[in-house]
Protein backbone atom coordinates (compact mmCIF):
# COMPACT_ATOMS: atom_id res chain seq x y z
CA UNK A 1 0.00 0.00 0.00
CA UNK A 2 2.80 2.22 0.49
CA UNK A 3 4.23 1.83 -2.63
CA UNK A 4 1.18 2.18 -4.11
CA UNK A 5 1.04 5.79 -2.50
CA UNK A 6 4.37 6.74 -3.14
CA UNK A 7 3.59 6.05 -7.20
CA UNK A 8 0.55 8.00 -6.98
CA UNK A 9 1.96 10.82 -5.02
CA UNK A 10 5.74 10.47 -7.93
CA UNK A 11 2.47 10.42 -10.71
CA UNK A 12 0.64 13.42 -9.54
CA UNK A 13 3.88 15.37 -8.81
CA UNK A 14 5.22 14.70 -12.62
CA UNK A 15 2.39 15.86 -14.14
CA UNK A 16 2.12 19.18 -12.80
CA UNK A 17 5.41 19.52 -12.58
CA UNK A 18 5.75 19.60 -16.79
CA UNK A 19 2.26 21.16 -17.15
CA UNK A 20 4.12 24.57 -15.92
CA UNK A 21 7.02 24.81 -18.35
CA UNK A 22 5.05 23.53 -20.43
CA UNK A 23 2.01 26.44 -20.67
CA UNK A 24 4.36 29.09 -20.18
CA UNK A 25 6.47 27.89 -23.40
CA UNK A 26 3.23 27.85 -25.46
CA UNK A 27 2.18 31.11 -23.87
CA UNK A 28 5.46 32.53 -25.28
CA UNK A 29 5.86 30.91 -28.51
CA UNK A 30 2.05 31.09 -29.41
CA UNK A 31 0.37 34.05 -26.92
CA UNK A 32 -3.24 31.88 -27.75
CA UNK A 33 -5.03 30.83 -24.98
CA UNK A 34 -6.42 28.14 -27.39
CA UNK A 35 -2.93 26.57 -27.44
CA UNK A 36 -2.82 26.74 -23.55
CA UNK A 37 -6.67 25.27 -23.27
CA UNK A 38 -5.72 22.50 -26.13
CA UNK A 39 -2.85 21.43 -24.14
CA UNK A 40 -5.64 21.08 -20.73
CA UNK A 41 -7.27 19.34 -23.00
CA UNK A 42 -5.14 16.78 -24.32
CA UNK A 43 -3.73 15.46 -20.68
CA UNK A 44 -7.78 15.34 -20.26
CA UNK A 45 -9.76 14.53 -23.16
CA UNK A 46 -8.27 10.80 -24.10
CA UNK A 47 -9.54 9.84 -20.57
CA UNK A 48 -13.20 11.04 -21.30
CA UNK A 49 -12.90 9.31 -24.86
CA UNK A 50 -11.32 6.26 -24.29
CA UNK A 51 -12.56 5.31 -20.76
CA UNK A 52 -14.09 2.13 -22.20
CA UNK A 53 -11.04 0.31 -23.49
CA UNK A 54 -8.76 1.83 -20.61
CA UNK A 55 -11.30 -0.11 -18.17
CA UNK A 56 -11.66 -3.56 -20.32
CA UNK A 57 -7.86 -3.19 -20.59
CA UNK A 58 -7.24 -2.92 -16.99
CA UNK A 59 -9.77 -6.08 -15.92
CA UNK A 60 -8.75 -8.12 -19.18
CA UNK A 61 -4.99 -8.16 -18.20
CA UNK A 62 -2.56 -8.40 -14.65
CA UNK A 63 -3.03 -4.75 -13.25
CA UNK A 64 0.40 -4.40 -12.12
CA UNK A 65 2.05 -5.04 -15.45
CA UNK A 66 -0.45 -2.63 -16.88
CA UNK A 67 0.82 0.00 -14.40
CA UNK A 68 4.44 -1.06 -15.28
CA UNK A 69 4.15 -0.95 -19.35
CA UNK A 70 2.28 2.04 -19.48
CA UNK A 71 4.94 4.04 -16.87
CA UNK A 72 7.88 3.09 -19.19
CA UNK A 73 5.87 4.07 -22.15
CA UNK A 74 4.71 7.42 -20.67
CA UNK A 75 8.65 8.08 -19.60
CA UNK A 76 9.96 7.86 -23.43
CA UNK A 77 7.36 10.43 -24.49
CA UNK A 78 7.81 12.66 -21.10
CA UNK A 79 11.49 12.41 -22.25
CA UNK A 80 10.38 13.31 -26.10
CA UNK A 81 8.94 16.22 -24.77
CA UNK A 82 11.52 17.78 -23.50
CA UNK A 83 13.71 18.06 -26.70
CA UNK A 84 10.41 19.42 -29.14
CA UNK A 85 9.15 23.18 -29.81
CA UNK A 86 6.56 22.55 -31.91
CA UNK A 87 2.96 23.48 -30.89
CA UNK A 88 1.74 20.36 -33.01
CA UNK A 89 4.43 18.46 -31.67
CA UNK A 90 3.95 19.69 -27.92
CA UNK A 91 0.05 18.51 -27.99
CA UNK A 92 0.41 15.08 -29.84
CA UNK A 93 3.30 14.08 -27.25
CA UNK A 94 0.76 15.05 -24.49
CA UNK A 95 -2.46 13.49 -26.03
CA UNK A 96 -0.28 10.31 -25.42
CA UNK A 97 0.56 10.93 -21.64
CA UNK A 98 -3.11 11.62 -20.92
CA UNK A 99 -3.90 8.58 -22.72
CA UNK A 100 -1.77 6.68 -20.73
CA UNK A 101 -3.23 8.58 -17.85
CA UNK A 102 -6.42 7.04 -18.83
CA UNK A 103 -5.07 3.37 -18.58
CA UNK A 104 -2.45 4.38 -15.50
CA UNK A 105 -5.13 5.69 -12.86
CA UNK A 106 -7.95 3.32 -13.21
CA UNK A 107 -4.67 0.71 -12.79
CA UNK A 108 -3.79 2.28 -9.76
CA UNK A 109 -7.09 2.73 -8.47
CA UNK A 110 -7.96 -0.83 -8.81
CA UNK A 111 -4.81 -2.26 -6.85
CA UNK A 112 -6.01 -0.36 -3.63
CA UNK A 113 -8.98 -2.73 -2.99
CA UNK A 114 -7.16 -5.36 -4.24
CA UNK A 115 -4.39 -5.31 -1.93
CA UNK A 116 -6.96 -4.37 1.25
CA UNK A 117 -8.67 -8.21 0.29
CA UNK A 118 -5.41 -10.20 0.24
CA UNK A 119 -4.56 -8.96 3.99
CA UNK A 120 -7.19 -10.64 5.39
CA UNK A 121 -8.49 -8.60 8.46
CA UNK A 122 -11.67 -8.23 9.91
CA UNK A 123 -12.07 -5.01 9.27
CA UNK A 124 -11.40 -5.10 5.66
CA UNK A 125 -13.82 -2.03 4.43
CA UNK A 126 -12.01 0.52 7.13
CA UNK A 127 -9.15 -0.30 6.14
CA UNK A 128 -9.84 0.24 2.51
CA UNK A 129 -11.04 3.42 3.81
CA UNK A 130 -7.93 4.45 5.25
CA UNK A 131 -6.04 3.34 2.11
CA UNK A 132 -7.85 5.50 -0.16
CA UNK A 133 -7.51 8.64 2.38
CA UNK A 134 -3.56 7.86 2.03
CA UNK A 135 -3.90 7.83 -1.90
CA UNK A 136 -5.77 11.04 -2.46
CA UNK A 137 -3.32 13.02 0.37
CA UNK A 138 -0.80 11.89 -1.73
CA UNK A 139 -2.70 12.86 -5.22
CA UNK A 140 -2.96 16.46 -3.24
CA UNK A 141 0.40 16.61 -2.33
CA UNK A 142 1.61 16.02 -5.71
CA UNK A 143 -0.86 18.62 -7.07
CA UNK A 144 0.60 21.07 -4.83
CA UNK A 145 4.36 20.27 -5.34
CA UNK A 146 4.20 19.72 -8.83
CA UNK A 147 3.24 23.19 -9.82
CA UNK A 148 5.98 25.21 -7.51
CA UNK A 149 8.68 23.02 -8.45
CA UNK A 150 7.88 23.37 -11.87
CA UNK A 151 7.53 26.84 -11.87
CA UNK A 152 10.98 27.36 -10.09
CA UNK A 153 12.63 25.62 -12.63
CA UNK A 154 11.17 27.07 -15.70
CA UNK A 155 11.72 30.56 -14.12
CA UNK A 156 15.43 29.79 -13.92
CA UNK A 157 15.91 28.50 -17.26
CA UNK A 158 15.78 24.92 -16.97
CA UNK A 159 12.33 23.84 -18.10
CA UNK A 160 14.24 21.21 -20.27
CA UNK A 161 14.83 19.68 -16.38
CA UNK A 162 11.43 19.67 -15.40
CA UNK A 163 10.31 17.94 -18.42
CA UNK A 164 13.24 15.36 -17.90
CA UNK A 165 12.16 15.21 -14.22
CA UNK A 166 8.59 13.96 -15.62
CA UNK A 167 9.36 11.19 -16.97
CA UNK A 168 12.13 10.45 -14.20
CA UNK A 169 8.84 10.30 -12.48
CA UNK A 170 7.56 7.37 -14.78
CA UNK A 171 10.23 5.43 -14.65
CA UNK A 172 10.05 5.89 -10.71
CA UNK A 173 6.65 4.54 -10.58
CA UNK A 174 7.73 1.92 -13.03
CA UNK A 175 10.15 0.47 -10.43
CA UNK A 176 7.86 0.92 -7.68
CA UNK A 177 5.66 -1.51 -10.09
CA UNK A 178 8.03 -4.30 -9.97
CA UNK A 179 8.39 -3.92 -6.23
CA UNK A 180 4.51 -4.51 -5.50
CA UNK A 181 3.35 -8.32 -4.54
CA UNK A 182 0.06 -8.25 -4.39
CA UNK A 183 -1.26 -9.48 -8.09
CA UNK A 184 -4.73 -8.51 -9.59
CA UNK A 185 -4.91 -11.40 -12.25
CA UNK A 186 -8.41 -11.20 -13.57
CA UNK A 187 -11.15 -13.81 -14.07
CA UNK A 188 -10.53 -15.98 -16.76
CA UNK A 189 -14.11 -15.31 -18.69
CA UNK A 190 -14.92 -13.95 -21.62
CA UNK A 191 -15.74 -10.38 -21.71
CA UNK A 192 -19.36 -10.95 -21.55
CA UNK A 193 -20.79 -11.00 -18.20
CA UNK A 194 -22.82 -13.99 -16.78
CA UNK A 195 -26.09 -12.23 -18.12
CA UNK A 196 -24.72 -12.29 -21.88
CA UNK A 197 -23.81 -8.38 -21.71
CA UNK A 198 -21.18 -6.63 -21.34
CA UNK A 199 -20.72 -5.06 -18.05
CA UNK A 200 -19.78 -1.56 -19.23
CA UNK A 201 -17.91 0.88 -16.61
CA UNK A 202 -20.69 3.25 -16.56
CA UNK A 203 -23.19 0.41 -16.53
CA UNK A 204 -21.10 -0.13 -13.38
CA UNK A 205 -21.71 3.16 -12.06
CA UNK A 206 -25.35 3.41 -12.02
CA UNK A 207 -26.45 -0.34 -11.17
CA UNK A 208 -28.26 0.56 -7.96
CA UNK A 209 -29.88 3.40 -6.69
CA UNK A 210 -26.84 5.17 -4.28
CA UNK A 211 -24.50 4.40 -6.43
CA UNK A 212 -26.45 6.34 -9.45
CA UNK A 213 -27.47 9.27 -6.84
CA UNK A 214 -23.91 9.72 -6.30
CA UNK A 215 -22.75 9.60 -9.54
CA UNK A 216 -25.34 11.79 -10.76
CA UNK A 217 -24.27 14.81 -8.33
CA UNK A 218 -20.65 14.22 -8.60
CA UNK A 219 -21.13 14.75 -12.49
CA UNK A 220 -23.41 18.17 -11.78
CA UNK A 221 -21.63 19.75 -8.96
CA UNK A 222 -18.22 19.17 -10.45
CA UNK A 223 -19.79 20.98 -13.96
CA UNK A 224 -21.17 23.83 -12.02
CA UNK A 225 -18.26 23.99 -9.31
CA UNK A 226 -15.34 23.91 -12.11
CA UNK A 227 -16.70 26.91 -13.78
CA UNK A 228 -15.01 29.05 -10.99
CA UNK A 229 -11.69 28.57 -12.66
CA UNK A 230 -12.17 30.81 -15.09
CA UNK A 231 -13.12 33.62 -12.50
CA UNK A 232 -11.37 32.67 -9.45
CA UNK A 233 -7.79 34.90 -10.51
CA UNK A 234 -10.12 37.71 -11.68
CA UNK A 235 -12.21 37.77 -8.09
CA UNK A 236 -9.48 37.18 -5.74
CA UNK A 237 -7.31 39.85 -7.11
CA UNK A 238 -9.83 41.92 -7.83
CA UNK A 239 -13.42 41.60 -5.32
CA UNK A 240 -11.44 40.10 -2.63
CA UNK A 241 -8.50 42.70 -3.51
CA UNK A 242 -6.54 39.42 -2.44
CA UNK A 243 -3.59 40.18 -4.81
CA UNK A 244 -1.61 37.26 -6.43
CA UNK A 245 -0.01 36.47 -3.20
CA UNK A 246 -3.77 36.34 -1.46
CA UNK A 247 -5.04 34.17 -4.67
CA UNK A 248 -2.03 31.88 -4.07
CA UNK A 249 -2.34 31.74 -0.80
CA UNK A 250 -6.34 31.10 -1.30
CA UNK A 251 -5.47 28.44 -3.13
CA UNK A 252 -3.13 27.00 -0.78
CA UNK A 253 -6.26 26.89 1.61
CA UNK A 254 -8.49 25.01 -0.56
CA UNK A 255 -5.17 22.54 -1.05
CA UNK A 256 -4.66 21.65 2.26
CA UNK A 257 -8.55 21.25 3.29
CA UNK A 258 -8.21 18.80 0.52
CA UNK A 259 -5.18 17.11 2.17
CA UNK A 260 -7.07 17.13 5.43
CA UNK A 261 -10.22 15.69 4.52
CA UNK A 262 -8.39 12.52 2.89
CA UNK A 263 -6.20 11.51 5.62
CA UNK A 264 -7.58 12.80 8.72
CA UNK A 265 -11.65 12.53 8.21
CA UNK A 266 -12.13 10.28 5.33
CA UNK A 267 -11.15 7.00 7.17
CA UNK A 268 -13.28 7.65 10.03
CA UNK A 269 -16.61 7.60 8.30
CA UNK A 270 -18.55 4.14 8.74
CA UNK A 271 -19.07 2.11 6.06
CA UNK A 272 -22.74 2.48 6.24
CA UNK A 273 -22.47 6.25 6.35
CA UNK A 274 -20.50 6.39 2.81
CA UNK A 275 -23.14 7.95 0.36
CA UNK A 276 -24.67 10.08 2.94
CA UNK A 277 -21.68 11.87 3.74
CA UNK A 278 -20.00 11.83 0.80
CA UNK A 279 -23.51 13.74 -0.86
CA UNK A 280 -23.28 16.21 2.36
CA UNK A 281 -19.73 16.77 2.27
CA UNK A 282 -20.46 18.19 -1.57
CA UNK A 283 -23.28 20.03 -0.58
CA UNK A 284 -20.20 21.85 1.95
CA UNK A 285 -17.76 21.87 -0.52
CA UNK A 286 -19.84 24.64 -2.86
CA UNK A 287 -20.88 26.40 -0.13
CA UNK A 288 -17.13 27.10 0.99
CA UNK A 289 -16.76 28.39 -2.77
CA UNK A 290 -19.61 30.43 -2.67
CA UNK A 291 -20.06 31.91 1.26
CA UNK A 292 -17.20 34.54 0.36
CA UNK A 293 -18.99 35.70 -3.26
CA UNK A 294 -22.02 36.60 -0.31
CA UNK A 295 -20.05 38.19 2.11
CA UNK A 296 -16.70 39.63 0.65
CA UNK A 297 -14.05 39.21 3.11
CA UNK A 298 -10.58 38.23 2.81
CA UNK A 299 -10.31 36.93 5.87
CA UNK A 300 -13.80 34.79 5.36
CA UNK A 301 -12.73 33.34 2.46
CA UNK A 302 -9.58 32.06 3.63
CA UNK A 303 -11.52 29.87 6.19
CA UNK A 304 -14.04 29.07 3.51
CA UNK A 305 -12.39 27.80 1.65
CA UNK A 306 -10.23 25.57 3.85
CA UNK A 307 -13.89 24.15 4.89
CA UNK A 308 -14.93 23.85 1.06
CA UNK A 309 -11.73 21.99 0.59
CA UNK A 310 -11.83 19.43 3.41
CA UNK A 311 -15.07 18.63 1.89
CA UNK A 312 -13.50 18.56 -1.51
CA UNK A 313 -10.84 15.60 -0.38
CA UNK A 314 -13.59 14.31 1.84
CA UNK A 315 -15.91 13.69 -0.94
CA UNK A 316 -13.78 12.57 -3.66
CA UNK A 317 -11.87 10.11 -1.13
CA UNK A 318 -15.68 8.43 0.03
CA UNK A 319 -16.51 8.24 -3.98
CA UNK A 320 -13.64 5.93 -4.48
CA UNK A 321 -14.37 4.05 -1.57
CA UNK A 322 -18.30 3.32 -2.34
CA UNK A 323 -17.17 2.86 -6.25
CA UNK A 324 -14.77 -0.35 -5.12
CA UNK A 325 -17.20 -1.57 -2.05
CA UNK A 326 -20.23 -1.58 -4.60
CA UNK A 327 -18.87 -2.80 -7.96
CA UNK A 328 -17.51 -6.20 -8.40
CA UNK A 329 -14.11 -6.53 -8.36
CA UNK A 330 -13.67 -7.53 -11.22
CA UNK A 331 -14.92 -4.61 -12.57
CA UNK A 332 -13.12 -2.07 -10.89
CA UNK A 333 -10.69 -1.20 -13.89
CA UNK A 334 -14.07 -0.31 -16.02
CA UNK A 335 -15.97 1.54 -13.22
CA UNK A 336 -12.70 3.75 -11.94
CA UNK A 337 -11.88 4.49 -15.93
CA UNK A 338 -15.62 5.31 -16.43
CA UNK A 339 -15.92 7.73 -13.09
CA UNK A 340 -12.41 9.47 -14.36
CA UNK A 341 -14.53 9.99 -17.72
CA UNK A 342 -17.23 11.85 -15.93
CA UNK A 343 -15.08 13.82 -13.64
CA UNK A 344 -12.96 14.88 -16.49
CA UNK A 345 -15.67 15.45 -19.15
CA UNK A 346 -17.51 17.54 -16.52
CA UNK A 347 -14.36 19.59 -16.17
CA UNK A 348 -13.81 20.54 -19.80
CA UNK A 349 -17.29 20.98 -20.64
CA UNK A 350 -16.96 23.84 -17.22
CA UNK A 351 -13.99 25.25 -18.80
CA UNK A 352 -15.85 26.56 -21.58
CA UNK A 353 -18.87 27.89 -19.85
CA UNK A 354 -16.88 29.06 -16.95
CA UNK A 355 -15.36 31.55 -19.47
CA UNK A 356 -18.62 32.00 -21.48
CA UNK A 357 -20.15 33.18 -18.04
CA UNK A 358 -17.24 35.72 -16.66
CA UNK A 359 -17.61 37.37 -19.77
CA UNK A 360 -21.29 37.64 -19.39
CA UNK A 361 -21.59 38.57 -15.90
CA UNK A 362 -18.63 38.83 -14.60
CA UNK A 363 -16.22 36.84 -11.43
CA UNK A 364 -18.18 37.43 -8.68
CA UNK A 365 -21.48 36.18 -9.71
CA UNK A 366 -19.73 33.10 -11.93
CA UNK A 367 -17.68 32.14 -8.18
CA UNK A 368 -21.70 32.82 -6.65
CA UNK A 369 -23.21 30.62 -9.31
CA UNK A 370 -20.33 27.64 -9.07
CA UNK A 371 -20.93 27.06 -5.47
CA UNK A 372 -24.71 27.33 -4.75
CA UNK A 373 -25.60 25.39 -7.82
CA UNK A 374 -22.95 23.19 -6.96
CA UNK A 375 -24.50 23.21 -3.21
CA UNK A 376 -28.05 22.55 -4.40
CA UNK A 377 -27.85 19.64 -6.48
CA UNK A 378 -26.11 18.08 -4.07
CA UNK A 379 -28.68 18.91 -1.10
CA UNK A 380 -30.96 17.56 -3.89
CA UNK A 381 -29.32 14.40 -4.45
CA UNK A 382 -28.91 13.93 -0.31
CA UNK A 383 -33.10 14.47 -0.37
CA UNK A 384 -34.01 11.99 -2.77
CA UNK A 385 -31.51 9.35 -1.50
CA UNK A 386 -32.96 9.55 1.81
CA UNK A 387 -36.42 10.00 1.17
CA UNK A 388 -37.51 6.49 0.88
CA UNK A 389 -36.23 3.39 3.28
CA UNK A 390 -32.65 3.58 2.66
CA UNK A 391 -31.03 0.13 2.13
CA UNK A 392 -27.79 -0.67 3.31
CA UNK A 393 -25.06 1.05 1.88
CA UNK A 394 -22.47 -1.99 1.35
CA UNK A 395 -25.53 -4.54 1.43
CA UNK A 396 -26.98 -4.61 -2.37
CA UNK A 397 -26.65 -6.99 -4.69
CA UNK A 398 -24.39 -5.85 -7.86
CA UNK A 399 -23.72 -7.12 -10.80
CA UNK A 400 -24.61 -11.23 -9.58
CA UNK A 401 -22.30 -10.30 -6.26
CA UNK A 402 -23.57 -11.80 -2.55
CA UNK A 403 -24.95 -8.87 -0.37
CA UNK A 404 -22.05 -9.84 2.29
CA UNK A 405 -21.56 -6.14 3.55
CA UNK A 406 -17.86 -6.90 2.82
CA UNK A 407 -15.86 -6.03 -0.05
CA UNK A 408 -17.58 -7.50 -3.15
CA UNK A 409 -15.09 -10.75 -4.73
Amino acid sequence: MRLVTIAVGLSAMGDWLALAPLGLHLADSTGSGFALAGLMASLWAPSVFFAGPAGRIVDRFETRAVVICVSLAQAVVAAGLAFVSGTAAILALTTLIGTGFALAQPAEFALVPAICRTRATKDADAELGAANGLIEFARYTGFAAGPALGGLLAAGGSGRLALLANAATFLAVAVLGFAIRTRRTPERQAAASHSGRDDGGFRALFADRPLAIMMTVAFFSLLFMTTNWAAMPFFATGDLNAGEAGYGLLLTCWTLGMAVGALGAAPRVPIGALVTVALAATAVQGAGLGLPAVFVSLPLAFASFFAGGFSHGLKNTLARTVIAVRVPGRMHGRAFASYNALRNGAELVALLGGAILVSLSGPRVTVLLAGLLSMAVALIGLGVYRRPAREAEPAAEVWGSPATGKLPA
